[in-house]
C-alpha cells in the first residue's frame, strides 16, 4: 500500500502542513496540491463541493506527493466510508462532542474487527494499491474536530478512544463555544487557554494536535507551540490575497495616470 506520508511525519514527531479546498474544481485542486503541502483537504462541509465534484478533485490531488484528505459534512458512517473508498487517506470529522461520537468516527474508518467499515474500496485501490485491505487501518488517518462546549468538557474521554489519530481545532466554532462569537479570536486569553488545553490533552493521550489557521503568522506560532497538523491557507484565501496584492501594487501607477489626464 502507498504509505500515508503525513502519518509518517507524525510518527517521527514532525509537523505536517496542509491547505484547504472549498472551490469545486479539480484544476484548482491540482494547482494547490502541487504547491508543496504535506496534505490537501477537500472541504465537503462548508465548501461548495459535493461527492461528484470531490471525486475528480481527489484524483487530481493523487497525481502529486500531497496526501488527499476530506472533511466530511458530519459524523455519519456511510459518508465517511464513501469518501475513504473514493481515495481519501484521512477524514476530518466535524462537531465531535462525546466519546460516542469519536468511537463512531473511528469505527467507520477501520475494517472489522477494529471497526465496522464496509468492504468496498472502489477507487482507492488504484491509488493506494491492491493490498489496501491489509494496511488501511494503519495508514488511514481518523481526525476529529474539537469545537463545541461539550467537546471541551469531554476532552479526555474523546482523546482516549483507541484508533484516533488526531484532534483538529476549529477555531471559529471554538470561539463560539467559548461565548466569544463566531470569529477567530487567537489572541483572546480565553481562546488561547482553550487551544493550549486541547493541545496538552492531545499530548497526554498520544493524539496528534491539529489546528486551522489563517496564514503564516498563526501557523508559525502554533508549530512552535507543538501542533503537528497545521492548515496554513485555503484556495479562496490564496486567490483573494493574490488578486488584492496585485491590484494594490498598481495603485500608484493608476493614481499617477489619472492625475496626468
Amino acid at each position: 500500500m502507498r504509505p500515508n506520508t503525513v502519518k509518517q511525519l507524525w510518527r517521527e514527531g514532525k509537523p505536517a502542513v496542509g491547505c484547504w479546498l472549498g472551490v469545486p474544481s479539480s484544476y484548482s485542486a491540482e494547482i494547490m496540491a502541487n504547491m508543496g503541502f504535506d496534505w490537501v483537504c477537500v472541504d465537503t462541509q462548508h465548501g461548495a463541493i459535493d461527492y461528484s465534484t470531490a471525486l475528480p478533485m481527489l484524483q487530481a490531488i493523487s497525481t502529486t506527493p500531497a496526501m488527499p484528505f476530506v472533511r466530511v459534512p458530519w459524523c455519519e458512517p456511510s459518508i465517511i466510508m464513501k469518501y475513504l473508498d473514493a481515495g481519501a487517506y484521512g477524514v476530518v470529522v466535524p462537531m465531535i462532542s462525546s466519546r460516542a461520537d469519536a468511537e463512531m468516527a473511528v469505527a467507520a474508518c477501520r475494517y472489522p474487527p477494529r471497526g465496522y467499515r464496509s468492504a468496498g474500496p472502489n477507487r482507492i485501490v488504484y491509488y493506494a494499491g491492491q493490498d489496501y485491505f491489509e494496511h488501511a487501518d494503519e495508514e488511514v488517518a481518523c481526525i476529529v474536530m474539537i469545537e463545541t462546549p461539550e467537546a471541551l468538557a469531554n476532552l479526555d474521554d474523546i482523546l482516549s478512544v483507541p484508533g484516533l489519530d488526531a484532534a483538529y481545532i476549529g477555531p471559529s466554532d471554538l470561539s463560539q463555544a467559548l461565548g466569544l462569537g463566531p470569529r477567530y479570536n487567537a489572541d483572546n486569553p480565553k481562546h488561547a487557554e482553550a487551544v493550549t488545553r486541547v493541545r496538552e490533552a492531545c499530548e497526554r493521550h498520544g493524539v496528534i494536535p491539529g489546528i486551522h489557521t489563517s496564514g503564516s503568522g498563526l501557523s508559525s506560532r502554533y508549530i512552535t507551540e507543538g501542533f503537528k497538523m497545521i492548515m496554513l491557507t485555503t484556495d479562496t484565501a490564496g486567490i483573494i490575497a493574490g488578486a488584492r496584492g496585485e491590484l494594490a501594487a498598481i495603485q500608484p501607477a493608476l493614481t499617477a495616470a489619472t492625475a496626468a489626464i
